[in-house]
């Protein structure tokens, strides 16, 4: 019976480590494939619609941050070079600072959005 409980805890262990390992990469908001799904801007909060105007307009832009590199450390977006992609903060009502949502926009006119501070990421469509 001794030799059985050994291999059986190995196996309830190694069932645990796998099913925590799904479970964080489903909070991270994903299967990690770098190629998050689309949706169209207008089904996107009234304020990420206008930051894609202004983005789109070229400012002005209502925080200092706005317009900096994002660096894609996250690797939840497609793999780009350094400086490919810039951040843009979509106001968040009632946040006293920038909050948690920005609008993300590639160098190739791409557009992501994240309502949870780069833990997910949706491709934008602004033509639908």
């Amino acid at each position: 019976m001794v030799g059985i409980r050994r291999p059986l805890l190995a196996l309830i262990v190694l069932a645990a480590l796998l099913g925590g390992g799904y479970l964080v990469e489903s909070a991270r908001g994903g299967s990690g494939d770098p190629h998050p799904r689309t949706v169209a801007a207008t089904g996107l909060p009234g304020q990420a619609q206008a930051t894609i105007a202004l983005v789109e307009r070229g400012g002005p832009y209502p925080f200092s941050r706005d317009g900096v590199v994002f660096d894609n450390r996250e690797h939840l977006l497609p793999a780009e070079p350094t400086g490919y992609y810039r951040e843009y903060t979509v106001i968040t009502p009632g946040e006293s600072d920038r909050g948690p949502r920005r609008i993300i926009h590639g160098r190739g006119g791409q557009f992501y959005y994240t309502a949870n501070h780069y833990v997910s990421f949706v491709h934008v469509d602004p033509d639908r």
